[in-house]
């Protein structure tokens, strides 16, 4: 049967999925330096490095995700033939609790691992929220000691200084999960999924503030969407405790430290919590780290349930510009904690662990936004093709360029257009462009054009004597080809 020429052919349409990014050369350049710098701060504190599996049993991720309202529990699952159900990580630490429990015999206590990498969730996409971004995490797992959860607070202050972020415009807040305990132990609530809802419900105190929070402990709230959000059901002599715990920030640690003792009174779990608080911040002030870098907050909830101790948070406290022109901080980049029993489920014997997770994406966006990073990235210095049938000549040009290690390539397009060549190059922001035609051949000399000089006199330039005599293009000896490109380069500022 013959073909019918006029039907039409389904294609795939070429989009992606909603809530997922494509990564072009300067973004992929500018986090894989970022990764650099992070992983130079956290080898330096004796973490090594840990490369765990992207995809885990469902079993072993447990449901820790703190969104309430998460599609398919929050993970993208399927079902294995072999396995069960599996699915891609939502974190890099439940998968460390899973590779402690399978390897702790082999393995020093304590263990101080640090992991990168993207991870997945399955959650409602919107503004700066996708669903596939890159951690960095450090923990120590094996450990009792508060000092453990010091040295992450100070890891985190080092890291965000050592990327760009100067003291001043960040703070790593720190809390304890303890306390928090206490209070609820005090307001006698009982139930664990009550407890979990006032939980997420404080975390919230940075989005709706004081008032919100009351208004979701109680019979609920209208968001800024007008949707009605239920609350918790608590009376307000009941949500009293909670909003004195998130008031009971004083003037300095000493003063906090001082309001929670109040508040807790004997509560044995609160009581814990507030020595493990001063603790951790007479160690971090012995560090030389004031409270102007790490401070303690009780605003600090983290919505995670596996928590179990001291939580920290860093906060970035300088003003941005939203989309509508309206000044606001810039908010949380990294959190983590102290999470003695998620081994435990593993093993059924307590395993103390301590750690932090940075959000790569959003710490980048940070730097972006105070203009620290971005600028573009020189492109390849770009070997002209005058010739077809002398390509291995410009091929030997760009080995001895990449020898000497500059970026180079040779053009490989269509080269009957000559000016075409060069606009390629500036496609690829290319700081140079090398000619040798059949005349420079003969001559054993190469034409050097500088492109980045020659943007900056373009708009200077009204002649064609003027051109001629400008600097940005110069023949050379062929031999003198590698060391003037680099010096070129060098004068420049492009390498």
């Amino acid at each position: 049967m013959a073909k019918d020429k006029n039907a039409k052919v389904k294609r795939p349409r070429a989009v992606r999925p909603k809530g997922f990014r494509d990564y072009f050369g300067p973004e992929v350049t500018e986090r894989a330096e970022m990764l650099t710098s992070i992983t130079g701060v956290y080898h330096r504190y004796g973490f090594d490095p840990l490369e765990s599996s992207a995809v885990e049993t469902a079993e072993v991720l447990g449901r820790f995700l703190p969104d309430a309202d998460r599609p398919n529990d929050g993970v993208f699952a399927w079902e294995d033939d072999d396995e069960g159900r599996v699915a891609l990580r939502y974190d890099l630490t439940a998968p460390l609790a899973r590779v402690y429990a399978q390897h702790r015999n082999t393995l020093p206590t304590p263990y101080r691992r640090y992991a990168m990498g993207p991870v997945w969730r399955n959650e409602k996409p919107g503004p700066g929220r996708f669903r596939q971004f890159y951690q960095c995490d450090a923990d120590t797992v094996g450990s009792t000691s508060v000092a453990a959860d010091a040295e992450i607070c100070a890891l985190l202050a080092d890291t965000l200084e050592q990327v760009g972020i100067p003291p001043g415009d960040y703070l790593v807040r720190v809390n304890s999960r303890k306390v928090l305990n206490g209070v609820l132990e005090v307001m006698g609530l009982d139930s664990t999924d009550r407890r979990t809802a006032v939980l997420r419900t404080i975390d919230k105190v940075d989005k709706v503030g004081e008032t919100g929070v009351r208004e979701l402990l109680g019979k609920g709230r209208l968001d800024a969407s007008g949707a009605y959000i239920d609350g918790v059901g608590l009376s307000d002599g009941q949500a009293e405790p909670v909003i004195a715990f998130l008031t009971s920030k004083g003037t300095d640690a000493p003063e906090t430290l001082a309001n929670l003792r109040h508040l807790i009174g004997r509560n044995e779990t609160g009581v814990k919590g507030v020595d493990e608080l001063e603790q951790i911040a007479e160690l971090l002030l012995a560090q030389g780290y004031g409270p102007d870098r790490i401070d303690v907050d009780p605003g600090v909830v983290r919505g995670l349930g596996y928590y179990t101790g001291p939580v920290f948070e860093a906060e970035l406290t300088f003003d941005i510009l939203d989309e509508k022109g309206r000044r606001r901080q810039f908010g949380s980049v990294a959190g983590g904690g102290r999470y003695d029993d998620l081994v435990r489920r593993f093993t059924g014997q307590e395993v103390p662990a301590t750690g932090v997770s940075i959000g790569v994406d959003r710490l980048m966006a940070a730097l972006r936004e105070k203009g620290r990073i971005g600028s573009q990235t020189p492109g390849p210095v770009i070997v002209t093709v005058m010739d077809r049938t002398r390509m291995a000549d410009y091929q030997a040009m760009v080995a001895e360029l990449r020898r000497a290690g500059v970026r180079a390539e040779v053009y490989l397009g269509n080269p009957k257009t000559f000016g075409n060549q060069l606009k390629y190059a500036d496609t690829r922001k290319s700081p140079v462009a090398i000619i040798e035609g059949s005349d420079e051949k003969e001559r054993g000399v190469v034409q050097i054009k500088n492109l980045t000089l020659g943007a900056r006199l373009a708009a200077e330039i009204e002649t064609p004597e003027e051109w001629r005599a400008q600097p940005a293009q110069k023949e050379i000896a062929r031999g003198d080809m590698v060391d003037e490109v680099c010096a070129m380069i060098a004068r420049t500022g492009a390498g």
